[in-house]
This record gives C-alpha cells, sequence and structure tokens, in this order.
C-alpha cells in the first residue's frame, strides 16, 4: 500500500515528477553520511537510476525544510544544563558560525548559522533555543565576550537569571559533537550560498538528532532510517 505523505511534501512530489521513495533516500543519504551530490549520482546509475547531482542537490533544498519542521514536532526534550559553542562553516569561501548546545546528555539543543560571531548573533542563537527548548537553568561556554554579553543581556529581562559557567573544558562535549556535523560537510566542498548552508546543516543536524535517539516516536523499534521517512508521513 502506498504510504500517505504530509500534504506540505505531496505538493512538493508533485512537482518533482519522480518516485518519493528515491528522493527520500536520496536526501537522507546526503545528509546523514559524508557523500557528494556527484557520489549519489554515481550510486544512483549504478541502481539504474538516472539523476543528475544538481537534481539531488534541488531534491534537499526543497524536502529538507519541511522535514526539519516536522521532526520538531517529535522531538524529545532536552536537559536544562547547556553547552553552547560555534563552530565555523565556509559559504562562497567566507567562514560563518554555526552556533550549537547540547545537554549535558549529550542530546543537541538546538543550531543557528550566522554571518557573524557578536552579541547580536549569540543573542539570537540564544533566543531561538529558549523558545524552541525552554529556559535552560545553566548555560556553560567558553571565554566568548561575545557569548557572556548576550546572556547577561537575556539575564537583564528575567526575574530568575539563566547561570553562566565560563569553562572551556567543561565544553568539551559540545566540541566533540561539533566533530560528527564537520565530517559531513566535508564532502560537500563549501556551500554556494547562505540559504543553502542553512537548509543543508538543519538537514544535517536533523539526521544527527534522529540517530541521538532524539525523536519520540522513534523509541518502537525503528531504526534512524526509518524514523527519517516516517517524518514524511
Amino acid at each position: 500500500m502506498k504510504p500517505t505523505l504530509t500534504p506540505a511534501l505531496a505538493r512538493i512530489f508533485k512537482r518533482l515528477h519522480y518516485p518519493f521513495d528515491v528522493m527520500l533516500m536520496c536526501v537522507r543519504w546526503y545528509v546523514a553520511y559524508g557523500l557528494s551530490v556527484r557520489n549519489l549520482e554515481e550510486m544512483m546509475a549504478e541502481r539504474g537510476i538516472q539523476v543528475d547531482h544538481s537534481t539531488v542537490h534541488r531534491w534537499a533544498i526543497k524536502l529538507l525544510p519541511v522535514l526539519e519542521k516536522a521532526f520538531r514536532r517529535h522531538k524529545r526534550p532536552v536537559g536544562r544544563s547547556w553547552r553552547v559553542d560555534e563552530t565555523y562553516i565556509k559559504v562562497k569561501g567566507h567562514w560563518k558560525y554555526l552556533y550549537r548546545a547540547v545537554d549535558k546528555a549529550g542530546q543537541t539543543v538546538d543550531f543557528l548559522l550566522r554571518a557573524h560571531r557578536d552579541k547580536a548573533a549569540a543573542q539570537r542563537y540564544f533566543e531561538k533555543s529558549i523558545d524552541q527548548n525552554g529556559e535552560p537553568e545553566t548555560v556553560t561556554i567558553d571565554k566568548s565576550g561575545a557569548n557572556l554579553a548576550a546572556l547577561e543581556a537575556l539575564n537583564a529581562e528575567r526575574d530568575t537569571p539563566i547561570k553562566i559557567r565560563q569553562n572551556k573544558y567543561l565544553n568539551n562535549i559540545i566540541e566533540q559533537d561539533h566533530r560528527a556535523i564537520k565530517r559531513r560537510t566535508r564532502p560537500m566542498l563549501g556551500f554556494k550560498t547562505f540559504r543553502c548552508a542553512r537548509i543543508l546543516l538543519g538537514g544535517i543536524e536533523l539526521m544527527h538528532m534522529i540517530a541521538k535517539g532524539q525523536m519520540k516516536d522513534g523509541g518502537g523499534g525503528q531504526t534512524p532510517a526509518e524514523q527519517f521517512y516516517l517524518l514524511a508521513m
């Protein structure tokens, strides 16, 4: 029996004129593993499916925002002790900054790509993370003055301030977590536009969270691949 797609994905698939299982599989492989779109073009050709690498990229850009939005409705709550850090991502030959946080158990709190590494960027990241995940009790950061200034600005508006810890060594857990994201972005050889970078990083983070068991409805024995496909239904 053919599965029923979400209305948003059904509209997208109707315009793309390819079997939905082929598109979903290519997109999942792209964000789950260290593969380039040219790798995927060759892998599909070996299976008798002719698809251009630029088409795979277009599928990812169209489908991933819908899948990430669906995942956020099924994301497990995170702990209230966060480790926050940013890592470098190259976009059109220039370094941009991916703000990320995990809780003390290593579960991803949230992420946000920003053009600059300053107080405004950090504050926007904290506001987004709190809006999506609730307020933390404690936030651990490194010696970044921008992150400290952003948290102090947020605390100035709160009756119960967030406890701030500045300790580089306590942030090893988030630095280790960055590596999983970097392993997937390396074969992409940099991003051509900020928009594409934001969408593809969202897809990589989505698959990374699923692999860490952060999807509520994934406790019934489904594999990470099956959980990813469930987001389309």
